[in-house]
C-alpha cells in the first residue's frame, strides 16, 4: 500500500473499530437478520469444512428438510462470514464482519471522495459514510450484514460512473461485486447507475456516446461476470415460493416514508428509518446548494472582473510618448480554469438526491410498478444507502481543500458522536436462546431453523412440516408419517435401507407387487436433487404436503444415494462468467499495454528536453 493511502486506511479501520466497539463490549445485537445470516454462516462453514466449496442447499432449515438458499442469496457475505468462523470463535464473528464491511466502505468512499476533491476531504467523507445513521441502523437495528457489505461497492460503482473518462472494467468490477454481495443493492445499484449515465450523456456533448456505451458494456460486463450466481438465480425461480418476499407488508406500497400499518413493530422501524431518510435528504439539498451557491459565486465574480478589464482596456486612453499600451491579452482572475466536468459532477449529485426524495414517496408509486425487478426491493427506504453515498461525496464537494491531520480528528470526533449514540439506540438485546453461543448449539445438535418462505420449495406447505423427524423412514403411501420411535436426524447422502415387507398391507392389496413400498426422506422435494435407490434413478411416489421427497423403493435391502445435481441454467452462467472473465483479463492487458506506451512517449519526450 502507498505511503500516502496508508495513513487515511488505518484511519479508516480506526473509525470502524471505534463504530463496533460496542457491540464488542455489549454483545452482538440480534436485528431483524441476525439468525438468516448466523445459520448460512454455520452451513457455508460445515459445508467448506466437509470440501463442498460451491454450496447450493442448506441443509438444516425446515427443521431440517433445507432449502436452495445459497442458490438464491449471493455468494459474498455468507462466504466471508463462514471464513470468519473457520478461522475466529462465532462469538465474534459478527462483530468481525461488521468491522471488515465498515472498513471497506470506508475505503470505498475515500475513492470516491478524492475523485470529487482533495485527500483531506475524501477522507473527513469516508470516516462519516462509516458511521452514518443508515449506515448505523443497517448494522445494529437490522443486522442486514449482505447490505451492509454492499455498502463498500456503491462507492465504487458511483466512482467509477463519474470519472472523466469512464472505465468499462471498472463499473464492470463494481457490479459485479453488487451482484455478488446483495441482490437489492445490485438492482439499486444498476439504476443509480443508469441514472448516472442518462446525465452524463446530456451534458456531454461530443463525448455522450463514448460515455454511454462505456457504461452500458461495463454493466453488461459486470453482470456476465456474475452470471454463475446470477444466471440460477433468476431460472430458478420459478421452482420456489419466490412471491412470499413481495406478501403484505413487505410490498413498495406498504413502506414509503411515514406510512402507516396496522402493524405496530412495522411502523415503528418505518418511523424510525424515514426520519433518517428525511435527515439524508435534507444534508445532502444543504451541501449540494452550499456548492453550487460557492461555486456560482467564484464564476461570477470572475466573470464581473473579465468584463470590467474589457471596458477599461476599451476606454483607455491611448499611451503616452516612450509608454506602452495596455496588453492586449486578457488578464486571468480565476485561481483555476472553468472545469466543465466539476459542473457537470455537482449536477449529477443533485439529481440523485431530487430522484431518490420522490422514489421514497407515494408519488412514485407507478415508477416501483412499471420499471423491471424495482419491487423486489421490498423497501424504498433501501435508496438511502445509495443516497448516503452521494451525500457524502457532497460533503467532500463542500469541504474542498482540507489537511489530512484536521479531516481526520474531526471524521473521528464525529464518529464517536454518530455511532455511540446510534448503537444505542439501535441496537437489539438478544434472548437467551437467540445467542450466537444457543443458536451454535441448535445447529450443532441438528435441531434445526425454520424454512424461509421465498426459499421454499413450490407446492410445500410449511406449517405441515414437523419438528424432529428423523432422515428418513419407509411407509406404505407418500403420505405416511415416520415412526413415533423414531430420532431426530439429518438425511444422510448415502445410507443402506432394510426395506420389509407388511403381510397386512399385502392382504389388503393383493394386485400391488413388493417392490410397492415408499421412502421418505426428510429432505424438501427440488428438481436438483437426484436420489437413485440400487444404483437406478428412483421415480417419484406421489407429493407430500410437506414438500418432502417420496419415492418407490423396493423390499429388501435397498442402497440409496442422494446427490444435488447439475442444472443447465449452472452450466449456462458457469459458461458466461468464464468468457466475460477472459474479456475482462483483455480489457486489463490493454489497459495495462497502452499506459506503458504512454509512459514510454512521455519518457521519450522528457530524454529529448
Amino acid at each position: 500500500m502507498r505511503r500516502g493511502v496508508l495513513f487515511p486506511a488505518l484511519l479508516i479501520a480506526l473509525a470502524a473499530l471505534i463504530a463496533v466497539l460496542p457491540l464488542a463490549v455489549h454483545g452482538c445485537s440480534c436485528g431483524h437478520d441476525f439468525d438468516f445470516h448466523l445459520v448460512s454462516w454455520f452451513e457455508a462453514a460445515q459445508q467448506f469444512h466437509a470440501g463442498v466449496w460451491r454450496p447450493h442447499w442448506a441443509f438444516s432449515p425446515a427443521w431440517g428438510a433445507g432449502e436452495p438458499r445459497f442458490v438464491f442469496y449471493p455468494p459474498l457475505s455468507w462466504t466471508v462470514g463462514a471464513l470468519l468462523g473457520m478461522v475466529l470463535p462465532w462469538g465474534l464473528v459478527p462483530v468481525a464482519f461488521t468491522w471488515c464491511a465498515l472498513t471497506a466502505a470506508g475505503l470505498g468512499m475515500y475513492r470516491l471522495g478524492r475523485l470529487v476533491a482533495g485527500e483531506g476531504a475524501a477522507l473527513l467523507a469516508a470516516l462519516v459514510y462509516v458511521a452514518n445513521p443508515y449506515m448505523m441502523f443497517t448494522a445494529y437495528e437490522r443486522t442486514a450484514y449482505a447490505e451492509l457489505l454492499a455498502a463498500a461497492w456503491l462507492p465504487l460503482l458511483l466512482a467509477a460512473a463519474m470519472r472523466r473518462r469512464v472505465r468499462v472494467v471498472e463499473v464492470a468490477a463494481a457490479v459485479a461485486l453488487l451482484w455478488l454481495t446483495n441482490a437489492p443493492a445490485a438492482v439499486m445499484g444498476c439504476y443509480a447507475l443508469a441514472l448516472v449515465g442518462v446525465v452524463r450523456v446530456l451534458l456531454a456533448g461530443r463525448e455522450r456516446w463514448g460515455v454511454a456505451w462505456r457504461m452500458g458494456g461495463g454493466a453488461a460486463l459486470g453482470i456476465g461476470l456474475a452470471a454463475f450466481y446470477v444466471v440460477p438465480a433468476a431460472y430458478e425461480q420459478r421452482w420456489v415460493e419466490i412471491g412470499m418476499v413481495v406478501i403484505q407488508g413487505m410490498r413498495i406500497e406498504d413502506n414509503f416514508l411515514f406510512h402507516r400499518t396496522a402493524d405496530a413493530l412495522h411502523d415503528e422501524v418505518l418511523r424510525t428509518v424515514s426520519w433518517i431518510a428525511v435527515g439524508m435528504l435534507l444534508a445532502g439539498m444543504g451541501l449540494l446548494g452550499f456548492v453550487w451557491r460557492r461555486r456560482s459565486a467564484v464564476e461570477l465574480g470572475r466573470d464581473g472582473l473579465a468584463l470590467l478589464d474589457a471596458h477599461l482596456r476599451r476606454d483607455e486612453a491611448a499611451p503616452k510618448m516612450g509608454h506602452p499600451g495596455p496588453s492586449s491579452a486578457p488578464r486571468d482572475f480565476s485561481s483555476a480554469p472553468r472545469d466543465p466536468w466539476r459542473r457537470e459532477m455537482g449536477v449529477v449529485l443533485a439529481v440523485m438526491v431530487g430522484v431518490t426524495g420522490v422514489l421514497l414517496t407515494p408519488v412514485s408509486g407507478v415508477v416501483w410498478r412499471a420499471l423491471p425487478e424495482l419491487k423486489f426491493l421490498q423497501f424504498p427506504w433501501r435508496l438511502v444507502a445509495v443516497l448516503a453515498a452521494v451525500v457524502c461525496a457532497g460533503l467532500a464537494l463542500a469541504v474542498g481543500r482540507v489537511k489530512g491531520v484536521v479531516a481526520g480528528v474531526v471524521g473521528l470526533g464525529l464518529v464517536v458522536g454518530m455511532s455511540w449514540p446510534a448503537a444505542k439506540g439501535f441496537r437489539q438485546e438478544c434472548d437467551d436462546e437467540d445467542t450466537v453461543a444457543a443458536r451454535r448449539a441448535v445447529f450443532v445438535e441438528q435441531d434445526g431453523s425454520e424454512a424461509t418462505d421465498e426459499y421454499t420449495p413450490q407446492g410445500a406447505d410449511n406449517d405441515a412440516l414437523k419438528q424432529g423427524d428423523p432422515g428418513y423412514w419407509v411407509g406404505m403411501d407418500a403420505d405416511a408419517a415416520p415412526p413415533a420411535s423414531a430420532t431426530a436426524g439429518e438425511t444422510p447422502m448415502r445410507f443402506v435401507v432394510r426395506v420389509g415387507a407388511d403381510a397386512e398391507f399385502d392382504a389388503a392389496k393383493p394386485d400391488k407387487t413388493k417392490e410397492d413400498r415408499v421412502l421418505v426422506l426428510n429432505l424438501r422435494a427440488y428438481p436438483a436433487w437426484r436420489v437413485r435407490v440400487n444404483g437406478v434413478e428412483a421415480k417419484a411416489a406421489g407429493e407430500r404436503a410437506d414438500g418432502l421427497i417420496a419415492v418407490a423403493a423396493p423390499v429388501g435391502e435397498d442402497s440409496v444415494e442422494i446427490a444435488y445435481g447439475r442444472t443447465v441454467d449452472e452450466t449456462v452462467g458457469e459458461a458466461v462468467s468464464g468468457v466475460s472473465g477472459v474479456a475482462m483479463v483483455g480489457l486489463l492487458g490493454l489497459g495495462w499495454r497502452a499506459r506503458r506506451v504512454r509512459a514510454g512517449a512521455r519518457s521519450g519526450i522528457g530524454a529529448q528536453l
